[in-house]
């Protein structure tokens, strides 16, 4: 699973236009399981594109290519800088900190 979190001041509709275009790029790759676009109930600022995949490999080919990089690079590089990826606890092994060498 990954999930992108996203503080929106303002109004908040043009990106809430792209990052339907992320989760529809998203939805259309081979090995995603679904994406979807939320926003925090108690902090209305707090956006999240979650998307659920088959496996790491599907997430990273889903940035293939021109069309994927223009867009789903320039949304994305406005996500709140914080580690994004979730595994269940038994598939995940060893987890080092961000940022660790070894």
């Amino acid at each position: 699973m990954a999930i992108s979190r996203f503080r929106v001041s303002g109004d908040a509709s043009g990106f809430a236009a792209g990052a339907q275009q992320v989760v529809t790029r998203f939805a259309a790759s081979e090995g995603c399981e679904g994406a979807e676009l939320v926003q925090n109930l108690d902090e209305p600022e707090l956006w999240a594109i979650v998307s659920r995949w088959a496996d790491v490999g599907s997430y990273r080919r889903a940035f293939n290519g021109t069309e994927a990089k223009l867009v789903l690079i320039p949304l994305l590089s406005l996500a709140i800088d914080e580690p994004s990826a979730y595994a269940e606890p038994t598939s995940v092994g060893e987890n080092r900190p961000r940022g660790t060498l070894g």
